[in-house]
């Protein structure tokens, strides 16, 4: 067993844990001394303790776990979170954890607890310790086409995480909220549009696939043992955190290279095909307010309105003063097989239950990506793109 190793200063639980620890065996010792009939199974006073430690809990801050937390999500979640007053704390496997540092000054903010995502007994350990009341399960590959390099690592990544974790809230008896990061892949070749939480699902790769048994393990845990879980099913949303593997950012950094003079063109794919893309920073925000509600319920999150690539290009090269026209070269040979298809959101129901709707517009996306590539590659923090 690979374990765990959390560096979480929480001496208040712990002395309240061994207080409550010390009183009730000695009161179990007592009645067995005694011969009373009285006498509670232990399996009981564990669950006493557990339960008085929870009531104890409610009235401290307030913990949060996340998966992925190193990914744009998990940044843009965990500063939300920060400012919610929460402590948060990242489950990193062991091996990955110099990608922490990923999150620049956000680091210093949170904790860390290194944990193999695939120890069911490590991860069981890390609940039990750590008490959350709110689990956001973000772990999943940051590229789509990745997952046909690796589709069971895939699945047991994004499958498995979530059904050990599920799993753990359930053996431990809490009443932890959980949030299952679910993807519009799930829907994949679609026969309608805009999709809704009625949409039938038919994912066209193993990360869809995988996100979609996911999805599915979530809502038979909710159904038959009563555990708070819902699932948020994204559109593509984007930031300047997004790697450069991503349209998105390959635009983004190739506009600002050439406006610098590091690159002459942009060699693209498809051109017209189109995509539901918003601001992640956006879409965290509704991710805290499906675990705020009375209710755990699944919503579709988008902003319910399709952008072409080729609007992504001209926007991006508008806001660098620059004719796309003269600096774009279509490469037909980059074209993806599943641009056919077209997802689109509709989030009649995250409008109209939490209130929610995307405050960043298109235009405005691209101009704040454009802009931090410029800024980076005047300072030298990244290279000029080369493809």
């Amino acid at each position: 067993m690979a374990g765990y190793r959390c560096h979480i200063a929480d001496r208040q639980i712990s002395h309240l844990r061994f207080v409550l620890k010390l009183h009730l065996i000695r009161s179990y010792d007592a009645c067995k001394f005694f011969g009373s009939a009285t006498v509670p199974p232990k399996n009981f006073i564990r669950r006493l303790i557990l339960a008085i430690i929870a009531i104890y809990s409610r009235n401290m801050v307030k913990t949060a776990l996340i998966t992925g937390i190193t990914g744009q999500d998990g940044y843009y979640l965990s500063q939300l979170l920060l400012a919610q007053g929460y402590r948060v704390i990242g489950l990193v496997p062991p091996d990955r954890q110099a990608n922490v540092a990923k999150l620049g000054s956000l680091a210093a903010k949170i904790q860390i607890c290194a944990v193999d995502l695939t120890d069911s007994t490590a991860l069981l350990q890390v609940v039990e310790k750590l008490q959350p009341q709110e689990i956001y399960n973000l772990a999943a590959p940051s590229f789509v086409p990745d997952s046909w390099n690796d589709p069971l690592g895939t699945l047991d990544l994004i499958t498995g995480t979530a059904t050990r974790l599920l799993t753990a809230v359930r053996q431990v008896g809490l009443a932890t909220r959980f949030y299952q990061a679910s993807s519009s892949e799930m829907f994949g070749d679609v026969d309608r549009s805009p999709q809704d939480e009625e949409t039938p699902f038919r994912p066209m790769n193993p990360y869809g696939a995988a996100k979609l048994h996911a999805h599915w393990t979530m809502v038979h845990q909710r159904q038959r043992y009563g555990l708070f879980a819902c699932s948020g099913i994204l559109y593509n949303h984007e930031s300047p955190l997004r790697p450069p593997a991503f349209v998105t950012r390959k635009v983004t950094l190739a506009a600002a290279s050439i406006k610098l003079g590091l690159r002459d063109t942009l060699e693209m794919g498809n051109l017209d095909a189109k995509r539901d893309w918003g601001y992640a920073g956006d879409y965290v925000e509704v991710m805290w307010q499906m675990l705020q509600a009375k209710e755990p319920q699944d919503y579709v999150i988008g902003t319910g309105q399709l952008h072409s690539v080729m609007d992504l290009v001209k926007i991006a090269f508008e806001c660098m003063g620059l004719d796309w026209t003269r600096y774009v070269v279509v490469n037909p040979k980059l074209f993806r097989p599943d641009e056919h298809f077209q997802l689109l959101a509709n989030p009649t129901k995250a409008k109209s239950n939490l209130g929610w709707e995307p405050k960043v517009s298109f235009e405005v996306l691209i101009e704040k990506m454009v802009l931090k590539d410029l800024e980076r590659l005047k300072t030298g923090s990244i290279a000029p793109a080369i493809s």
